[in-house]
């Protein structure tokens, strides 16, 4: 517990900040990417400008998912309560919103400053690589939990393996 109580602070930081970029650069980032797929093949692209909030959505969605789902197993670990984990995302779904008009409001930052970067995301590389973080994300923490996994069952096997010699050793 007491590593959740200097960890939650970081995680709920970088969760915050994540989300807070994503809403605002998204729509900047899809566009440079449907604009680019209309250069090559034109009725992809159209389609793809046509449904462009549905687009924006899934990107969207992807990154709210990751967010949800890993930071609170890493805050509040593997056997965390549904009711606590809603309210921690409810949380991170609040802070999200309300964090740029409080920005605005109370700090010298303003969306001007935070917009102004937008321009980066107009390079179609930066913006693939940027609507392909949460999806990078996933697979890693995927790879990682299975590679967990393995490791956890064959520490299992050694241990029984252990036991069983030490056991045949003593008859």
């Amino acid at each position: 517990m007491a590593k959740a109580a200097w960890v939650a602070p970081l995680y709920l930081s970088v969760a915050w900040t994540l989300m807070i970029t994503y809403q605002i650069f998204t729509q900047t980032a899809v566009s440079t990417i449907v604009t680019n797929v209309h250069a090559f093949v034109p009725s992809l692209g159209l389609w793809l400008s046509s449904r462009m909030d549905l687009v924006i959505f899934v990107y969207g969605f992807a990154w709210v998912f990751i967010l949800s789902s890993a930071i609170p197993c890493a805050i509040l670990g593997k056997e965390r309560g549904v009711v606590v984990q809603f309210f921690l995302c409810l949380s991170l779904t609040f802070l999200a919103l309300i964090m740029v008009d409080v920005l605005e409001s109370y700090t010298s930052v303003s969306m001007g400053q935070f917009l102004g970067l937008s321009h980066f995301f107009n390079n179609l590389v930066v913006a693939s690589l940027y609507l392909a973080i949460p999806y990078i994300l996933m697979i890693a923490l995927d790879i990682r939990s299975r590679n967990m996994r393995k490791q956890q069952q064959n520490l299992e096997l050694l241990t029984e393996s252990y036991l069983e010699n030490s056991i045949n050793e003593e008859q």
